[in-house]
C-alpha cells in the first residue's frame, strides 16, 4: 500500500486546482490546498475532506509562515503543485497596460518561483526526494491574439520548470509541468457555452475536437508526481487533444 504523502496545491479552491486536490486525495495522500479566497478555500476543503490554508503566493514571508504551519501539522511537503495563477487579465500588445503585465508576471512567475524555492529548500534540508508539478499552458508555445501576457508568463513557467529540474536533480527532486489547452472548468463552461460559435471556434483548433476535462489535467499531475514517472524531470506535458500539432 502506498505511503501517504503531504501534497500542497496552490490555487486549490476551484477549477483545475480543486480537481488536482481531489485526485491526490483519492490516491490516498494528505492534501492541503492554499488560496487567496479564505471562505472558498475553506468550503472546498470541507467538501473534499482535505485541509486548507489562506495564502498569497507572491508574499515571500507569508509563504514561509504557511509552509512552517503545514510542516508542523502534516509533516514536510513532498509534492508541490503550483496551480495558482492569474488567468483573467488579457489585452493586445498595443493595449495591455504595463501594470497588468506586471500583475500577471508577479503571480504566475514570481509566485511559482517563490513556492518552488521555499518548498525545495525544505525538501533538501529534510533529505526528501520530492516532486514539483507546475500547471503551465500550451499557450506558452502557441500564441493566441489578446492572450500574450498570460502566455508569456506560462512560457516563463516552462523555463522555470527546466531551471529547477536541472538544479534540483542532484537532490533527487523532480520538477515537471502539465501544459493544458482549453480546459472545461465551470468558468469556461459559462463563458463558452456548448454550441456557441466561440466554443466551436476553439474546438475546431483541437484535433480531438473537444476541450480537456479537469480530470484529464489532474490525472497528468498525479502521474508526474508519482513513482511511475520516477525518471521524468524537466518536461512540460501537453494535455491539449493534439492542439500543438495544428
Amino acid at each position: 500500500m502506498k505511503r501517504p504523502r503531504t501534497v500542497l496545491v496552490t490555487g486549490g479552491a476551484g477549477g483545475i486546482g480543486r480537481g488536482v486536490a481531489a485526485a491526490f486525495a483519492a490516491a490516498g495522500d494528505t492534501v492541503v490546498i492554499a488560496d487567496l479566497d479564505a471562505q472558498r478555500t475553506k468550503e472546498t476543503a470541507r467538501s473534499l475532506g482535505i485541509h486548507h490554508r489562506t495564502l498569497d503566493i507572491t508574499d515571500a514571508d507569508a509563504v514561509s509562515r504557511e509552509l512552517d504551519v503545514v510542516h508542523a501539522e502534516f509533516g514536510p511537503v513532498e509534492v508541490l503543485v503550483n496551480n495558482a495563477g492569474l488567468l483573467t487579465v488579457h489585452g493586445t500588445l498595443l493595449e495591455l497596460p504595463g501594470t497588468d503585465l506586471d500583475a500577471i508576471l508577479r503571480t504566475n512567475v514570481v509566485g511559482t518561483f517563490l513556492m518552488t524555492q521555499q518548498v525545495a529548500r525544505r525538501m533538501v534540508d529534510a533529505g526528501l526526494y520530492g516532486s514539483v508539478v507546475n500547471i503551465s499552458s500550451i499557450g506558452g508555445r502557441q500564441p493566441t491574439p489578446g492572450m500574450g501576457g498570460y502566455e508569456s508568463s506560462k512560457a516563463a513557467v516552462d523555463a522555470l520548470t527546466r531551471w529547477a529540474a536541472i538544479e534540483l536533480a542532484e537532490h533527487r527532486i523532480r520538477v515537471n509541468a502539465v501544459a493544458p489547452g482549453p480546459v472545461l472548468t465551470e468558468m469556461m463552461a459559462v463563458g463558452l457555452p456548448e454550441g456557441s460559435p466561440q466554443r466551436q471556434a476553439w474546438e475546431d483548433r483541437i484535433p480531438l475536437r473537444k476541450f480537456a476535462t479537469v480530470h484529464d489535467v489532474a490525472a497528468a499531475a498525479v502521474f508526474l508526481a508519482g513513482d511511475t514517472a520516477a525518471h521524468i524531470t524537466g518536461t512540460s506535458l501537453a494535455v491539449d487533444g493534439g492542439q500543438l500539432l495544428s
